[in-house]
């Protein structure tokens, strides 16, 4: 699993702390200068695996979201960095990921849009977050470990979103993601953007790049038929 960090490279980027369910979480979180901006979180790997706030996929998501416009934050769950609390096995993880969604829309009560991005384990809270969070309007799972959990609970599925595996991920093979979203693409109303870097293995070492001009991509291009749609309303 990966763990690799990514430094701020002399950007400043406001530090926050907010109560979870088993202590105060430390996080980053850039507000954005548009009023009403859409709110997106970003959640990061295993922890017990080296996963961090800091991890170089998580940290090049929250830039491209930062970007695009967006008020976003990533932070340290239970047990990572500064944040309390004991790794709990996913089930706690959940809970502060929608702590964090809470401290975000406490700040944002007039948020436009909300979005979750999640690489790895951190792709398995997020879905898990979808499912208990009806106002969530789109989602980015990078290398979901579909073959190490189980996704049945997206059933059905409240939204489609951009998933993206890699061709010579080991840890979450790209055959069992696929299964997976061809599952999703059956449900009505959910139409999954599935997206394949063949050469990439589980860190995506090479492909960063990639990950965010697919992110920035599917993004913007579902926020524009959103802003459509409203409009036609």
């Amino acid at each position: 699993m990966p763990g690799d960090g990514a430094r701020e490279r002399g950007n400043l980027m406001p530090e926050v702390m907010f109560a979870g369910p088993d202590g105060r979480l430390e996080g980053r979180y850039h507000h954005s200068g548009e009023p009403n901006a859409p709110l997106a979180l970003v959640l990061h790997p295993h922890p017990l695996h080296g996963g961090t706030m800091n991890n170089r996929i998580t940290y090049a998501m929250y830039r491209s979201f930062e970007k695009m416009g967006f008020s976003v934050m990533r932070y340290n769950s239970r047990g990572v960095g500064r944040s309390q609390g004991r790794y709990d096995g996913g089930i706690g993880e959940i809970s502060d990921a929608a702590a964090a969604l809470d401290w975000m829309q406490a700040v944002n009560p007039n948020a436009g849009a909300l979005w979750i991005a999640g690489y790895s384990f951190g792709a398995f809270v997020g879905m898990q977050l979808l499912m208990r969070r009806p106002e969530i309007t789109g989602w980015i799972s990078v290398a979901p470990p579909a073959a190490h959990y189980d996704f049945g609970f997206l059933a059905p599925c409240p939204c489609g979103g951009l998933m993206i595996a890699g061709g010579k991920d080991d840890l979450a093979p790209e055959p069992a993601i696929h299964k997976l979203v061809d599952k999703l693409n059956t449900q009505k109303n959910v139409q999954v953007d599935y997206r394949i870097f063949a050469d990439a293995d589980h860190i995506f070492a090479k492909q960063a790049d990639q990950v965010v001009e697919a992110l920035e991509d599917h993004v913007t291009t579902k926020m524009a038929r959103r802003t459509m749609a409203l409009a036609a309303d």
